[in-house]
């Protein structure tokens, strides 16, 4: 219990007291201070409009998000761990408010190929690699570059031959708030040998609050008119395909628990959804609305905006609330929701989708916003 509450009220360092302010927790860095191969961590904390957020440099994680709903009371609306241990040698969900990559999703088989050269990667995942294999982004320390009242810039290079990905990676990635209440992630990546990049944003979000109950009665809309089927290891089949008449049409907006549980062969391969939407886009490289999410009874609302072609809608099927999150409150079955904005699993297996492919001179660009407000 001390643990838990062993934290600071943000009035005391950020804010007037008033009686909403006064709700927000901030967890202290003698919570998250320590050294992890040879590199220091903390914890850093960002505010802007009314959004505050904490962040901590091990796999770039945000560890809390607070925002308030339509009567002015603050939540912190995304899952996460109060200490560092818990995200190091974590027994639940690993990837909690982590950056996920080189290549986020999976890689069947855990293997590509790029010209004559294959390459192979630890099957992480039921014989397939995820989110980077065995350390990827999330289980590393990142370099803090900068940090100002809303802003950090964090960057980290990706050793050619860790977790088996080719070339050295420099990543170079930046959190910011905005007065608009925005959540913005940035990524700029380069590379001195040709490999595969993909690098996605993994908070866990729960609009009622973390620990607060089901996500199911949330309404959902994906501005995608084709998912990417997969089987019952959720590695693409390759096909595209259209949602018309399908438990996967969000374009009109649903309540998420409304077609979940029918019988459908998708649905039954991720457990619920755990898919990867085709976003309707208009330009090729410009910020576009890919998804929004209400929570009616608080009427906070989130709102998707990013330049990437694709976007991961996972529907918390597998936490089992064995682990609890920040404040003692089990992480349990469908209470949270991830939405990765992205280009397509397992691309460099599949001829037909947008290449991934990064070669020296290059660059990589992401860019995705998440959006809050109220309604």
């Amino acid at each position: 219990m001390k643990k838990i509450f062993g934290v600071l009220a943000i009035c005391a360092a950020m804010f007037s007291c008033t009686s909403k302010n006064a709700e927000v927790i901030l967890f202290p860095e003698t919570d998250f201070n320590t050294e992890l191969d040879g590199k220091q961590v903390s914890i850093y904390t960002l505010k802007a409009g009314d959004l505050v957020m904490q962040v901590t440099n091990f796999g770039a994680r945000v560890v809390s998000l607070w925002t308030p709903d339509k009567n002015g009371h603050y939540e912190d609306v995304v899952l996460g761990y109060n200490n560092i241990d818990s995200y190091v040698n974590n027994t639940g969900e690993r990837f909690l408010g982590a950056v996920v990559g080189p290549y986020a999703n999976r890689i069947a088989n855990g293997t590509y190929t790029i010209g004559e050269e294959t390459y192979n990667f630890p099957q992480n995942n039921n014989g397939q690699t995820l989110h980077g294999g065995l350390k990827g982004l999330d289980m590393v320390v990142w370099d803090v570059d900068s940090v100002t009242e809303n802003a950090i810039v964090l960057s980290y290079l990706h050793p050619d031959g860790q977790d088996g990905m080719p070339g050295n990676l420099k990543i170079v990635m930046t959190y910011t708030l905005t007065p608009e209440n925005e959540f913005r992630v940035d990524y700029l990546a380069e590379t001195d040998k040709a490999t595969h990049v993909n690098i996605s944003h993994h908070s866990f979000f729960n609009l009622k609050g973390e620990g607060n109950g089901t996500i199911t009665d949330n309404v959902m809309v994906i501005n995608a008119s084709n998912t990417t089927p997969v089987d019952n290891l959720l590695i693409p089949s390759g096909e595209i395909a259209d949602v018309t008449g399908t438990p996967f049409d969000f374009r009109e907006p649903h309540v998420i628990g409304e077609r979940i549980d029918v019988e459908n062969e998708q649905l039954a391969n991720g457990l619920g959804y755990d898919h990867n939407w085709v976003l309707d886009r208009k330009t090729a490289g410009e910020l576009e609305f890919a998804a929004s999410v209400h929570e009616p009874a608080s009427g906070r609302f989130l709102e998707v905006f990013t330049d990437q072609p694709a976007m991961q809608f996972y529907s918390g099927n597998f936490f089992d609330g064995t682990t609890s999150g920040k404040y003692g409150k089990a992480l349990n079955y469908r209470e949270s929701i991830a939405l990765e904005t992205q280009k397509y699993p397992d691309t460099p297996n599949h001829e037909n989708f947008p290449s991934t492919l990064l070669r020296p001179g290059e660059e990589y660009t992401h860019h995705c916003v998440y959006r809050f407000s109220v309604k």
